[in-house]
């Protein structure tokens, strides 16, 4: 059995190696709301989608865990920043965000994407925000910390994804000066009834607001966990509740009202 997963795995892996070496990806569209104004969304997150020769979508969870570290995962990341660069060119009223490793920092492709991207395009700059996972984070703390100084200096802004997930050492987070900080959507599920991650919740909320950092809770699912987000304090709201990520573009779409009142 565990031989047959893994020849899927492997069949997986080549599936999506060829894909996106003919550059066959997409950004599927998020909106992420403010609290205060959550019929607006205040950017979207941009998540990239591989397309195989078929036209099926494959599910990041059949391989991203596999590649995250290799190669493959540092070419998934320039696709994703390409497409993310160029919705920003494409749409000049758009904020967008894009998920990358902090693996890719200095990887040579993705520093030319990124370089290509925002040459003589400030505007782009001040409307890109790049969310970098939390593990591999707290894996490169320096390398995260001086990309991080650079770019903030043209207008760049940062996301630390998934925070809470069980890596943040504290100490770092101090120096990273991040611009928002995610929250694990382990803690957001289901918190209007979870007294546990109500207390969890708060107390990154409360870590983030003192580093000055807005906080954006993840996998708002209900009218009632929405609620009481608000009720919290928290900065912002993403998730099924305000909309799912769409590949057709929101602003674009004769629903783009599709965000719940």
């Amino acid at each position: 059995m565990d031989f047959a997963v893994d020849q899927q795995s492997a069949l997986t892996i080549a599936t999506v190696a060829d894909a996106v070496t003919r550059r066959d990806g997409l950004l599927a569209f998020q909106p992420v709301v403010q609290s205060y104004r959550p019929d607006r969304p205040a950017f979207y997150e941009g998540l990239i989608r591989i397309v195989d020769v078929t036209g099926r979508l494959i599910p990041l969870r059949d391989f991203m865990p596999q590649v995250e570290t290799t190669e493959l995962g540092r070419q998934i990341d320039c696709l994703a920043l390409s497409l993310g660069l160029q919705t920003l060119a494409q749409e000049p009223a758009v904020r967008l965000s894009v998920n990358m490793s902090a693996r890719s920092i200095g990887h040579e492709d993705w520093d030319r994407t990124l370089a290509d991207g925002l040459r003589g395009r400030d505007n782009i700059a001040e409307r890109l925000i790049l969310e970098v996972t939390e593990s591999s984070a707290m894996d490169l703390p320096d390398q995260v910390r001086g990309f991080m100084h650079d770019l903030q200096g043209r207008g760049v802004s940062f996301a630390l994804d998934d925070f809470g997930a069980g890596y943040t050492s504290f100490r770092y987070l101090q120096d990273f000066c991040f611009d928002m900080i995610k929250i694990d959507g382990r803690f957001i599920r289901g918190i209007a009834e979870e007294r546990d991650n109500q207390v969890l919740t708060r107390a990154l909320q409360s870590i983030a607001h003192h580093f000055d950092m807005f906080t954006v809770a993840e996998s708002v699912e209900t009218a009632e966990d929405a609620a009481f987000l608000i009720e919290m304090g928290v900065d912002c709201l993403q998730g099924y509740y305000f909309g799912a990520p769409t590949i057709v573009p929101p602003w674009r779409s004769p629903d783009s009202s599709a965000q719940r009142r």
